[in-house]
């Protein structure tokens, strides 16, 4: 009998070790990572800076609790409010963790403001965790199956469609937020108008709704800024970052400013492990290292780079129906459903992704080379080739 439970379908590999954009498998093989961990080793795998704070840290001090004050903790709050924009942090040890930290803000708020039975509009084909509240926001229906009566009053409409909200603005009159990921990763690499996030802010600031994006996938710099938001050049009321904060030590963080600032107090919300001492290390260590080697820079430079290689390789192939690219957020969508694409690649020792059935994701590393980059667009065009000629 399997002591683990099968919730996964894990692919025939495992890995012993790793390096920058490069993993070794059991037999000593190395492959190429164009996942980093689904957009979490952004820095690659086995980071010198992060791997001495790691180690520095865990001689030091791993882990205290939120009875007492954190060093590290206070100064990696300071560092993201300064790069976001927002004005006080709430850490935890995941995405959905974050999120859910999100919704219970919006909860407050609507008791603030004395709205009972409060609703929160999100999005058709969206993600935001697998919690029991980051579920019923989720815009999946399969992923939802087996596990009603889930949460109620989330309101999905349709992703990218202002018009949508604007008319329940009319209708619907508890409604308190609207929460939206500015890329939407798992549902395909959907990448919105420019002015959606800039639409959805004038929305808000009309209704006195809370902005809430999750950020979880996009933030720490996947699509070329800090915070996607940034490039809209707007500020949310709340935002929520995971993933890459931490390079693969588990850390979440949900950030507010304004109102939604004021709204816990002692005993509304904690957690046992979020913001340790290690982790906030690491992730300090994390942000210093983008800022000192202008990685930053560097996704915008991969970017292109990835845009111009895919478009010359597949533009003309009949059966891809898209290529979409928001930094290193990469998908490539076909015409019919491709998962066996990710077998493929795997034993041509490239990790790549399938999601939302049809839809080859890649999330590489930041520090990645230019050649590594031009394998894993020729690898990637092949397969897609091959796989369309077949089919």
């Amino acid at each position: 009998m399997a002591t683990l439970m099968s919730n996964y379908a894990r692919l025939p590999v495992t890995f012993t070790k790793g390096e920058g954009a490069l993993l070794w498998d059991t037999e000593g093989r190395a492959y190429l990572d164009a996942l980093s961990g689904i957009a979490v080793c952004n820095l690659g795998h086995a980071h010198p800076k992060v791997t001495a704070a790691i180690c520095e840290q865990a001689q030091t001090l791993v882990h205290t609790s939120n009875i007492y004050g954190i060093e590290h903790q206070r100064r990696l709050a300071d560092k993201l409010t300064s790069l976001t924009g927002m004005e006080n942090s709430f850490f935890c040890n995941s995405g959905a963790e974050a999120n859910e930290a999100m919704i219970k803000l919006a909860r407050l708020y609507a008791r603030r403001k004395n709205i009972p039975n409060p609703a929160i509009v999100v999005t058709n084909q969206s993600f935001h965790g697998r919690t029991l509240a980051t579920l019923s926001a989720t815009g999946n229906p399969k992923i939802k199956q087996g596990f009603e009566p889930l949460v109620p009053d989330f309101i999905h409409v349709p992703y990218n469609d202002v018009a949508a909200i604007m008319q329940l603005a009319q209708t619907q009159q508890n409604i308190v937020a609207v929460m939206v990921e500015p890329v939407q990763g798992e549902g395909g690499v959907n990448i919105p108008a420019h002015d959606y996030l800039n639409q959805l802010r004038t929305l808000c600031d009309q209704q006195q709704w809370l902005l809430m994006l999750d950020e979880i996938q996009t933030g720490i710099g996947r699509t070329g800024q800090w915070v996607a938001y940034q490039h809209n050049q707007i500020l949310p009321d709340i935002v929520s970052l995971a993933k890459g904060l931490g390079n693969g030590v588990p850390i979440g963080v949900c950030l507010a400013r304004g109102i939604a600032a004021e709204l816990f107090s002692p005993g509304t919300h904690g957690t046992t492990f979020g913001g340790n001492p290690l982790a906030c290390r690491t992730a300090l260590a994390v942000l210093e290292s983008i800022e000192q080697d202008n990685l930053l820079q560097r996704v915008n430079e991969l970017s292109a780079h990835f845009e111009t290689g895919f478009a010359t390789q597949l533009s003309d192939v009949q059966g891809v129906q898209s290529i979409r690219v928001k930094g290193l957020m990469i998908g490539i969508e076909l015409d019919q459903a491709c998962a066996e694409l990710v077998q493929q690649a795997l034993a041509q020792h490239l990790l790549i992704n399938v999601t939302a059935g049809n839809t080859i994701r890649l999330l590489p590393p930041f520090i990645l080379t230019d050649s590594q980059a031009d394998k894993i667009i020729l690898t990637v065009s092949g397969l897609i080739k091959s796989f369309l000629a077949m089919h």
